[in-house]
C-alpha cells in the first residue's frame, strides 16, 4: 500500500480538475438560474488552480497509483498548454452560448471532465489509463457536439462522431490488446523492455501498431481516418468546435508519446513506416481538398487534416528534434486553430453563423482591426513570415531533412505553396471585396474581442522569438528517448 500511495500527490492537478468538475456541476444546479456565469468563473479558477499545481510539479520525475500515471517534463508542459486552449475557449464562449440559448453549466461541466480526460492521456503510464483518459475526453465531446439539442445540423454531427469515434476506440483497444498480449503487462514502459526479445517482423506486433497508429490518427485527423472532421466542425456549435480544434490534440499528440515513444520506440522501424503514409495522404488530402471548400469552418477542418500531415513529419523523423517540433507544431496549430474559430465566433450574431467565406467580405472596411487579426492568423497556418506558423513548418523540415527524408520535405513544401491559396484567399476576401449588402453590424464583445487580440498578437510575437518557446518543447522530450 505506501508503494501504491508513494507519489499519490502527482496526481494533485487531476483530483483538482474532478473535484472542480464536480462543484460546478453542483453549483450551477443550486445557483445556476440566479448567477448564470458562476458556471464560467468557477471554471476559470479551476483553470488557474490547476497551472498552479502542475507549475509546482516542474523538475519532478516519478509515478502515481503503480505507475498508471506519471509526472515528467512532457507531462507538465503539454498539461499547462491544455490549461491555456481550454481557458481561451471559455473566454471566446459567453456571448454565442447567450445569443443560442444554450449558455448553461453542463457545457463547462463537460469542458472540465474534457480536459479531465486529456490530462490522464498525457500522464498515462499504462494501457490502462490511457484508454480511460481517451473515453474521458471522447464521451464528453460526443455530448458537447450535440448539445444544442435544438440543432439538427448539430444532433446529426454529434452522432457521426460518436458512431465513427466509437470505431475508432476499438481499433485502439485492440491494438492495445495485441500489445498486451505479446508483451504480458500494461506498463508502457515495461512494454518497451520486453519489445526488446521481439523481432519487429512479428505478425502480432505489426498487427497491434497498425491498428494503434489507426486509432491515433483519428484522434488526430490524419487522413484517411478524417472522414468526421467536416461535417463535425460545421455542424458542432462554433464555440465547441473550437475546442475540438484545440486541447484534444495536444492529447492525441500524447497517445504518440506515450504508446509510440514511451512504449515502442524500440521498434521505430516497425510503425514509422505507417507514419509516413499517413504524412503523404494527409498532406494531399487537407491541402488540395481545402481549396474546394466555401464554408469556412469545413476549410478549417480539411486544413486541420493538412496541418497534421505537417507535425507528423516531426514524428517520421524519429528523433529527439523530430518530436520535439511536432510538439511545437501541436502547440503551434492550437494556437492558430484557437484564433481563426474566435474570429468566426466573434462575426457571428443571434440568428447569423458567419461560416462562409463571403462573410469575410469587406471585412477590412468594416473593422479594421479584425481585419487584420484575421491576416496574421491566415499569413501564420499558410506559413508565411515572420508568423510562427513559418518557424513550425521550418522546424519539422528541419527534423525530417536530419532524418533523411528529403523527398518528404520536398513534398511538404510543394504543398505549403499549394494549400496557402486557400488562406490567401480569405485575405482577398476581406481586403479587396465589397461587404455583403445583407452583412449587418458586427455586435460588441469586449471579452472576446480582447482574447482574440491576445491569441492573433501571440502568433506574431511567437514568430518573431520562436526560442523559448522551442526550448519549452525540447525541454517537454527530455528523457523520452
Amino acid at each position: 500500500m505506501n508503494a501504491f500511495l508513494m507519489h499519490w500527490t502527482f496526481a494533485i492537478p487531476e483530483i483538482w480538475v474532478l473535484i472542480m468538475a464536480c462543484v460546478v456541476l453542483l453549483a450551477d444546479l443550486y445557483l445556476g438560474k440566479r448567477l448564470r456565469d458562476v458556471a464560467p468563473v468557477l471554471t476559470l479558477l479551476t483553470l488557474i488552480g490547476a497551472a498552479v499545481l502542475t507549475f509546482f510539479e516542474i523538475g519532478q520525475s516519478g509515478s502515481a497509483f503503480a505507475g498508471l500515471l506519471i509526472v515528467d517534463p512532457f507531462t507538465n508542459v503539454a498539461e499547462l498548454f491544455s490549461y491555456l486552449a481550454v481557458l481561451f475557449v471559455v473566454l471566446y464562449s459567453r456571448r454565442y452560448l447567450l445569443d443560442r440559448h444554450i449558455y448553461r453549466g453542463e457545457v463547462y461541466v463537460l469542458l472540465l471532465f474534457a480536459l479531465l480526460g486529456i490530462m490522464v492521456m498525457i500522464s498515462g503510464g499504462s494501457l490502462l489509463s490511457l484508454y480511460l483518459g481517451l473515453e474521458l475526453l471522447a464521451l464528453s465531446q460526443y455530448a458537447l457536439v450535440a448539445f444544442n439539442r435544438d440543432s439538427l445540423v448539430a444532433t446529426e454531427a454529434g452522432l457521426k462522431y460518436f458512431v465513427l469515434g466509437a470505431l475508432a476506440s476499438g481499433f485502439l483497444l485492440y491494438g492495445m490488446s495485441l500489445l498486451y498480449g505479446l508483451t504480458g503487462t500494461l506498463d508502457v514502459r515495461h512494454i518497451a523492455a520486453a519489445l526488446v526479445n521481439v523481432t519487429s517482423s512479428n505478425l502480432i506486433l505489426v498487427f497491434a501498431w497498425v491498428f494503434i497508429v489507426a486509432g491515433i490518427a483519428f484522434k488526430l485527423g490524419a487522413a484517411p481516418f478524417h472522414m468526421w472532421l467536416p461535417d463535425v466542425y460545421q455542424g458542432a456549435p462554433t464555440v465547441i468546435t473550437n475546442f475540438l480544434a484545440s486541447a484534444p490534440k495536444i492529447g492525441a499528440f500524447a497517445l504518440v508519446i506515450r504508446l509510440l515513444v514511451d512504449g515502442g520506440y524500440g521498434m521505430l522501424a516497425s510503425w514509422q513506416q505507417i507514419f509516413i503514409a499517413l504524412t503523404v495522404i494527409s498532406l494531399l488530402v487537407g491541402n488540395l481538398i481545402a481549396i474546394a471548400q466555401q464554408n469556412i469552418k469545413r476549410m478549417l477542418a480539411y486544413s486541420t487534416v493538412g496541418h497534421v500531415g505537417f507535425l507528423s513529419l516531426g514524428i517520421v523523423a524519429g528523433t529527439e528534434a523530430g518530436f520535439a517540433s511536432a510538439f511545437f507544431y501541436t502547440i503551434v496549430y492550437v494556437l492558430m486553430s484557437l484564433a481563426g474559430f474566435g474570429m468566426i465566433l466573434l462575426l457571428t450574431r443571434a440568428g447569423f453563423e458567419a461560416e462562409r467565406i463571403d462573410d469575410f467580405k469587406g471585412l477590412a472596411q468594416r473593422k479594421p482591426w479584425y481585419a487584420f487579426l484575421m491576416l496574421i492568423i491566415m499569413f501564420s497556418m499558410a506559413g508565411v513570415p515572420p508568423t510562427v506558423g513559418f518557424y513550425a513548418k521550418l522546424a519539422v523540415f528541419q527534423a525530417v531533412i536530419a532524418a533523411g527524408y528529403i523527398w518528404l520535405a520536398v513534398l511538404g513544401v510543394l504543398l505549403a505553396v499549394i494549400g496557402a491559396f486557400y488562406y490567401l484567399r480569405v485575405v482577398k476576401v476581406m481586403y479587396f471585396d465589397a461587404p455583403e449588402p445583407d452583412a449587418g453590424t458586427i455586435v460588441r464583445d469586449d471579452l472576446a474581442s480582447t482574447t482574440l487580440t491576445v491569441n492573433s498578437l501571440a502568433l506574431l510575437v511567437l514568430g518573431i522569438l520562436p526560442g523559448p518557446l522551442m526550448a519549452f518543447c525540447f525541454y517537454a522530450m527530455q528523457g523520452l528517448i
